[in-house]
């Protein structure tokens, strides 16, 4: 393809309205000849209207049209499969920078550009009534911003779904539920906000369709992972309409999470698109430009799919990276959002022979434009192809989905780990895959549970996934659960076994909140959601999936344990650093050692972790101590163990009393009173325990006394370069 100016390429591509009329532009570097279709509002009647050419650019100015307008666009190119080039101007095609789309897909119509039994056959019945149209939209304000961006450190982020968070909340009026407006109602705000959330992640709200096969079975694609436009927000999370109003709903929604304090981050699927490999639908880009926007095999009559999807979008092609930065643009300035989350990343950082390039023109673009300033960039790092685990390897400015933390953290509560060592890494940010580059904790993105797998409940529910409702004979998801239903597979009357699935989640919160790195969760977490053990519900738009609003109270000790410490973890600097803290001395004002560490591992016995502690294959207890030179430190004690323990406090100077400030336990189960240097308390099995340290913020006198040989041995805290007092790294 040939490039054109990108600065102009906003203005040039998709329908931009004047006073007088529209200026309409595609991309379509190898057609012979473009129309553009205007579709009027029934859909009965086109006016087909012939674009000129410039440079590979397409367009045409219409006189009087305006705001609501349908349209699509007809390319005559040369067919030809053997070669990538599947031209059919048969077939009617959104506008790949479209504002707004209307109108779904007839399944039953001719929506392939090949004939029935041949792929490589062109079908040349007309596809325009059986698919979606674009929307010519006016320009409007951007949202009200967010009065500050926080770091990411700072940030506790909800991953849901605008339909699924209200389509069953009670107050949220009726047409407003499933909506963008439903997710703007006061008493939504106001409850992420109860929670501690400053950030939401919506599962994807670019307009998206289902896929055929999900059709067939009688579901639809509910997640929202099979995009058809990345410009328009999906016209069904519109309450009022779908010409246009999405776009000024999804700014009021923006507008009102801002005003909340709330971050908005989107989910986004540059990846792949909804038109699968050669054998799906086509609705834009095949029909645009087979080739230019999709990977091909080397042979060029197949596409290369890394994605598990049909297709994979051509990032590596220059004009359809620019489009993809084009869209990103537009989401930040124009619709107001924060940040993205990208699905499939490392499929976005490959070049033109599919190798994954760290240092692609995706990720520099982004670093270049002063437009992404501040927005937050969250990879899902990995893709389906060769080399594809990029965990760690993004980089200064990105931050990562740590699958490792999932899969660690999952299997340390279900007591299926060798000792704490992992813990430790785990716990205190992932060092061991960030600490390079000058990449601070914030790097991780710490989560047990997402959109794709069981949710918390699930997680003590279930031991084996139960998607038969999904129509594959439950051979889709993922058979890597590492989840424990406590003793009973599914739901159960057993009070003793829901007590406890009830603590393994609050052990999780805890977990989650008291870790270094940021902390997501799925909505729904802090009100007993369930999945009913069903790991893979993308075609679930049912129950199972929308959040049950009317099991807050049954779930309230969850909700509390969510609130208590997310609101312990935002109001403590010392719980939300972004450095890495190891085992550095806190010194005094006058520089002096205090005789304590920034961070420190206790083996809740003689004081700090030993050699021998970390080699004990058995051990699940671990105390993670934090500190600085100011008069208070925190020790959090996390036990996975099924019989209770005693646990005794540090010596001096570690602390001078410990106080108990939040824990997943039942009242009464441990202390209230402050603890000294030596004391011990019952800790009761697989519970989390958060104690406030009041410390010494100066040195101790010396008291001239040698360091006995059973100290060395012993791996007293007093002596700095023990070796034995340093966590393991991996």
């Amino acid at each position: 393809m040939t490039e054109i100016n990108r600065s102009d390429a906003a203005h040039v591509l998709g329908a931009h309205l004047s006073a007088d009329g529209c200026h309409f532009g595609l991309w379509a570097p190898r057609a012979e000849r473009v129309e553009l279709a205007l579709v009027d509002g029934d859909g009965s009647t086109q006016r087909n209207v012939d674009m000129t050419p410039d440079g590979g650019a397409w367009s045409v100015f219409v006189p009087d049209v305006v705001a609501g307008q349908r349209y699509g666009f007809r390319v005559h190119a040369q067919w030809d499969p053997d070669q990538g080039l599947r031209a059919n101007p048969a077939k009617l095609l959104v506008d790949p920078y479209a504002r707004a789309i209307t109108a779904g897909v007839d399944y039953s119509g001719p929506i392939f550009d090949h004939v029935p039994g041949s792929y490589f056959e062109p079908d040349t019945r007309d596809s325009a009534g059986s698919v979606p149209l674009s929307v010519v939209v006016a320009d409007s304000p951007a949202p009200e911003p967010i009065a500050e961006r926080r770091p990411l450190e700072e940030c506790v982020i909800y991953e849901t779904h605008v339909k699924g968070l209200t389509q069953l909340h009670p107050t949220v009026p009726e047409h407003l539920r499933g909506r963008f407006a439903g997710v703007a109602y006061p008493a939504v705000t106001e409850h992420l906000k109860s929670l501690g959330v400053n950030a939401v992640e919506f599962l994807p709200v670019h307009h998206f369709i289902s896929e055929p096969f999900v059709m067939g079975r009688g579901l639809s694609n509910y997640w929202g992972y099979n995009s058809l436009g990345f410009f328009a927000p999906h016209a069904a999370y519109c309450s009022v309409g779908t010409e246009g109003d999405q776009v000024a709903e999804f700014k009021e929604m923006v507008t009102a999470l801002h005003r909340a304090g709330i971050e908005v981050i989107l989910d986004v699927v540059y990846n792949h698109t909804c038109e699968g490999n050669h054998e799906g639908p086509t609705l834009s880009f095949r029909g645009i430009d087979h080739r230019g926007y999709y990977r091909l095999t080397d042979d060029l009559r197949n596409d290369y799919d890394i994605t598990g999807t049909g297709n994979s979008v051509n990032t590596a092609h220059a004009d359809v990276l620019a489009m993809v930065v084009d869209s990103m643009r537009y989401w930040v300035q124009e619709m107001g959002v924060d940040g993205f989350r990208f699905d499939l990343a490392t499929e976005l950082i490959r070049d033109g022979e599919h190798h994954v390039d760290q240092n692609h023109d995706f990720k520099k673009l982004i670093a270049q434009d002063p437009a992404f300033k501040g927005v937050k960039m969250i990879a899902e790092p990995w893709d389906l192809g060769p080399y594809g685990y990029q965990v760690g390897n993004w980089g200064p400015g990105w931050s990562e989905w740590n699958d490792r933390f999932r899969g660690y953290m999952r299997d340390y509560w279900r007591g299926q780990v060798d000792g704490v060592d992992e813990l430790a890494t785990r716990l205190s940010g992932s060092a061991d895959l960030f600490d390079h580059d000058d990449r601070p904790p914030s790097s991780s993105i710490n989560f047990f549970d997402a959109h794709d797998g069981f949710p918390l409940r699930d997680l003590v529910t279930y031991n084996e996934k139960h998607n038969e409702a999904n129509g594959e004979d439950n051979r889709d998801g993922s058979d890597d659960n590492r989840s424990w239903n406590c003793g009973v597979e599914g739901e159960t009357a057993d009070e003793v076994i829901n007590a406890l699935r009830h603590r393994q989640i609050r052990n999780m919160v805890a977990t989650l909140m008291l870790s270094d790195g940021v902390p997501m969760y799925c909505a729904g977490d802090e009100m007993g959601r369930t999945q009913q053990g069903n790991n893979n519900a993308y075609c679930q738009d049912g129950p199972i999936n929308w959040l049950r609003w009317d099991q807050m109270e049954e779930w309230g000790d969850v909700l509390d344990t969510v609130r208590t410490f997310t609101d312990l973890r935002m109001s403590t600097p010392l719980l939300h650093a972004n450095d890495y803290r190891y085992r550095t001395e806190v010194t005094d004002p006058a520089g002096a050692g205090l005789g304590r560490y920034e961070l420190a591992w206790m083996n809740g016995s003689s004081g700090e972790m030993g050699e021998a502690d970390w080699h004990d294959g058995s051990r699940r207890l671990l105390g993670m101590y934090v500190s600085d030179a100011s008069s208070v430190a925190y020790l959090s004690w996390f036990y996975s163990g099924d019989q209770p323990i005693q646990v005794q406090m540090p010596p001096a100077p570690w602390g001078e009393s410990f106080h108990i400030v939040a824990s997943t336990c039942e009242d009464g189960e441990v202390p209230d009173a402050d603890l000294a240097p030596g004391d011990s308390f019952t800790m009761p099995p697989r519970t989390v325990v958060t104690m406030r340290v009041a410390v010494m913020t100066t040195a101790p006198v010396p008291d001239d006394q040698p360091v006995t040989d059973q100290e060395i041995a012993t791996g007293d805290p007093h002596i700095p370069d023990t070796p034995q007092a340093a966590a393991p790294t991996s």
